[in-house]
């Protein structure tokens, strides 16, 4: 989209008409570009904000409102930033879901200056800071993406578009719309562009809820074919789309929706961005938020990295390395050469040591190439991202380098190296050669942050920025000659100093400087400012010397200006070897990271093929196995071994055994396995084998959704309806307790028809736990079902978990011992035991359970013994059959009885 036209200050229709001064003009002028974004008004060395935006944001960031002037007869309500601060202030606005628009002074004071006193500088929005547009480090996590998507639907087909604009890359792939919970979610886009109609659509709404990202509403004219094709061609600078590929009209909606937020939020700066690459729903498994979040694959459920599988096997050492890895757990493949080529990679690093700790150290200086790249290209970077590109392309050869010094003659590396290596030595290309010499010679050795600062040019490359630099940095040398001359001439004791209002002038003390107010010395000191001690004088000299110091710093700084931008032009022109050595460097740290894990922990190459089987020996949990090593404790390994087909193993396993024996580490290890290995990673197992899984599903743990209505048991069965709805024989399903929160007989009976749903129409592979152990009689009933076990012993009263998974089902579930394990009081454990002993005993023991005395857990249990003589007398007595006498006789005879 074209960015909005600028209104007319003196429109009746907008604020400033109503009377407000020339730089509140100016302000309404920006907010009424972008009336839902916080204006971010530059004013000198803050950024101030207006009216209601400063509320907000004074609320938002706990800082000070104000007040300035009037408007409408009214105070003005205020708060300010500071400009060098204002990266940390952003961040925490954009964290609280706020867009923020940023009006720059686009001109010097001076400038304005020479229009008339009265003139005022201008001003205009530079940017639109939004959660899916950040590129500056400081807003940015180093090692996770930060994503833009949009969602389109045209003819019954949906695309989800994204784009990561801190490095250029952008893909777009097609579902269904019952899809788009699975691709958002495998995305984790910050930010999610969707046409305003599809709101109304509750299953793209319920993906959008789903997603996780500030969602942006679009008008729906923006997602229309023609308007989308052309902007995308805007963007690109290409008059046809034929090079992208055959993209489809849902296609070119999402990614027109980019290119209009792109359009309005980087004010008309064209981001450096690679050709969309094209996915498709059949390239990668199908991970659903309810999966993605139940196995903790990027993230904890407690919301950080900490936990994850991700944080378990990162030994990546750079940040765009630790992204891409993100990348392929969040998205593993489903074609098999594919995969290999990838275990090809990090079997090539796991077989050499030497030369991987070789590369490992050589990439940690490649450093965020595509990030410098991105903020060049944007006009945001500084020479600190020119001396990025430069290191970290010499870093990328010399990393290519040490597998030339160590090649083998018969021996080629495989595929995922050779291209990776030839991406970093691109030694055919003549401008990537040509930037870095520029580079090498022409920038210094300390480099600031922004180019406004300065002094980043090398001496030698430009004769005439040394010549102003020296005249610049010699006037100390210069005024302190010509202080000793003035002061000789006059024989009065004299300085020459500075300030920014009178720049250089001559002082003196009252005393001192009475001669040089008169005659003949009044002649050469011109007086300028009469203080309470001191006199301020200046000379003809004096000014003409002040003059040049100050036109050499300015042509100084203008002359290293000029320099940034040819060197950012030039960066630009050789953007794409640049991101593709970015990328290259990053697929061999992701290779030689997942070698150096699987040496660490005993890692192997799984088999993937596209059989329907899953078999694993000694297989381990590596997030749990971790902590249990860092514990110093041994993590036990397990056999599971599943085939859809039903012929080297049961399509369904029953897994029951005690709480706490491991069943849900059980079943979140086998589907994590499956994610490791389709990413391309080794496993933590003895052996492993695995036939290609299309759709990964895992219903384990509790968790209410109340903001939408839903119980834990309505939650648990809404995402069981969409694995029973979704689920191919290439599927694989782990469900753990399906029924458990209802009673008892109803989720027996929702557990039973889910499993034989699973096992006879889905025909998927699955594990299914669970505590009702009628279950198990399913693998007589059902043709390819098994019944496994989690083992425990008890052991003097005591319950021992041995974490070993066997067949065949277990004898019953330890809750009661359990309980105790977790301190639950003795009395509760002990009243547990009874009656559960009381169950066990009777038949029918639900129907019987109103028999049991109410509040009797409010008492101790009584101590089991023989029965005293007195309690053998009372239980012989008939109270009904007695005489009143012979009731009185009876009471004697007890008393007697107890002595």
């Amino acid at each position: 989209m074209n960015a909005p036209a600028k209104p007319d200050p003196t429109d009746a229709a907008t604020p400033a008409a109503a009377g407000a001064t020339p730089v509140m003009a100016q302000f309404f002028e920006a907010k009424a570009r972008q009336p839902d974004a916080l204006v971010f008004f530059r004013m000198g060395d803050f950024y101030e904000l207006f009216f209601e935006d400063a509320e907000k944001a004074a609320a938002a960031l706990g800082i000070t409102l104000t007040a300035r002037g009037a408007h409408a007869g009214q105070p003005i309500p205020m708060c300010g930033v500071p400009a060098h601060a204002a990266e940390a202030y952003l961040a925490k606005l954009i964290r609280a879901g706020f867009k923020v628009a940023v009006c720059e002074q686009v001109e010097d004071p001076s400038e304005a200056r020479k229009r008339g006193g009265k003139s005022i500088v201008r001003r205009d929005l530079v940017r639109v800071v939004t959660p899916g547009t950040l590129t500056e480090d400081g807003l940015l996590e180093a090692r996770g993406a930060n994503r833009l998507a949009a969602v389109a639907v045209r003819g019954g087909q949906a695309a989800v578009a994204s784009v990561e604009l801190s490095t250029g890359e952008v893909e777009c792939l097609t579902t269904s719309r019952e899809g788009l919970a699975s691709a958002l979610a495998a995305i984790g886009p910050s930010e999610i562009l969707v046409p305003d109609r599809l709101f109304a659509d509750e299953v793209v709404s319920a993906a959008l809820k789903a997603g996780g990202g500030f969602v942006q509403p679009m008008p729906q004219a923006l997602a229309e074919p023609a308007a989308s094709e052309g902007r995308l061609k805007r963007l690109y600078g290409v008059e046809t789309l034929d090079g992208f590929g055959a993209l489809s009209g849902a296609e070119v909606a999402a990614l027109g929706l980019i290119a209009a937020h792109l359009e309005t939020t980087q004010a008309g700066r064209a981001p450096a961005l690679s050709a969309p690459r094209r996915l498709g729903e059949a390239d990668v498994m199908a991970i659903d938020p309810a999966t993605r979040a139940s196995l903790e694959i990027e993230r904890a459920q407690s919301g950080g990295r900490e936990g994850s599988l991700l944080a378990a096997i990162d030994r990546t050492v750079t940040a765009p390395g630790a992204r891409l890895l993100a990348a392929r757990l969040a998205r593993p493949l489903l074609d098999p050469p594919a995969i290999d080529r990838r275990l090809d990679a990090v079997a090539w690093f796991c077989e050499r040591r030497p030369l991987r700790q070789r590369t490992r150290d050589a990439l940690r200086g490649v450093g965020d190439m595509a990030r410098a790249l991105s903020r060049l290209a944007l006009g945001r970077g500084g020479p600190r991202d020119l001396a990025c590109l430069q290191g970290g392309l010499a870093a990328g050869e010399a990393a290519a380098g040490l597998f030339a010094a160590a090649a083998e003659p018969l021996i080629a590396p495989p595929e995922e190296i050779a291209e990776a290596l030839a991406a970093l030595t691109p030694k055919a290309d003549a401008e990537i050669a040509a930037f870095r010499r520029l580079l090498d010679a022409g920038l210094g050795q300390e480099l600031p942050a922004q180019a406004r600062d300065g002094g980043f040019v090398a001496p030698g490359v430009r004769p005439e920025l040394d010549q102003a630099r020296a005249l610049r940095d010699d006037s100390r040398r210069v005024i302190a000659g010509l202080e000793a001359e003035l002061a000789a001439a006059s024989g009065v004791a004299l300085k020459i100093r500075h300030n920014a209002v009178l720049g250089y002038f001559v002082e003196a003390t009252a005393r001192a400087a009475e001669p040089l107010l008169k005659p003949p010395l009044s002649a050469t000191f011109i007086h300028r400012q009469t203080m309470a001690s001191q006199v301020r004088f200046t000379t003809v000299e004096l000014a003409e010397l002040d003059a040049r110091i100050a036109q050499a710093g300015e042509r100084a700084l203008a002359i290293e200006l000029e320099t940034f931008e040819a060197w950012r032009a030039a960066a630009c022109t050789v953007a794409a070897p640049i991101q593709a050595a970015a990328e290259a460097a990053a697929r061999l740290d992701v290779a030689a990271g997942l070698a150096e894990w699987a040496d660490d922990v005993g890692a192997v190459r799984p088999v993937v093929d596209r059989s329907v089987a899953f078999e694993a020996e000694g297989a381990r949990h590596p997030v749990v196995e971790a902590a249990v090593r860092r514990a110093g404790d041994a993590f036990t390994p397990n056999d599971c071994r599943l085939d859809g087909a039903g012929a080297g193993g049961p399509r369904l396993a029953i897994v029951t055994g005690p709480n706490m024996a491991g069943k849900s580490t059980f079943l979140r290890q086998n589907a994590l396995l499956a994610v490791l290995a389709q990413a391309g990673g080794f496993v933590p197992a003895r052996r492993f084998r695995l036939g290609v899984v299309d759709r990964l599903f895992s219903r384990v743990g509790a968790g209410d959704d109340l903001a939408r209505g839903r119980s834990t048991f309505m939650a648990e069965m809404v995402e069981t309806a969409a694995i029973l709805s979704q689920a191919t024989p290439r599927s694989l399903v782990i469900l753990d307790e399906i029924g458990r929160g209802t009673a008892t007989y109803d989720g027996l009976a929702i557990a039973w028809a889910c499993a034989e749903a699973l096992h006879e129409t889905n025909r998927c592979r699955g594990l299914f736990a669970t505590h009702y152990h009628e279950l198990a009689v399913l693998e007589g009933r059902l043709a390819h079902v098994a019944n496994l076990s989690l083992k425990a012993k008890e052991w003097n009263g005591d319950l021992i978990f041995l974490h070993e998974a066997g067949p065949g089902p277990a004898d019953r579930s330890y809750g009661v011992q359990v309980a105790k394990l977790a301190g639950v009081p003795p009395r509760v454990v002990a009243r547990a035991r009874e009656v559960l002993d009381r169950l066990e005993r009777e038949a029918g023991a639900p129907a019987h359970l109103e028999d049991l005395p109410l509040f009797a857990a409010a008492a101790p249990p009584a101590e089991r013994h023989a029965p005293s003589i007195v309690e053998e007398a009372l239980r012989a007595l008939d109270p009904d059959g007695m005489s009143p006498r012979e009731a009185m006789d009876a009471l004697y005879r007890l008393k007697g009885l107890t002595g």
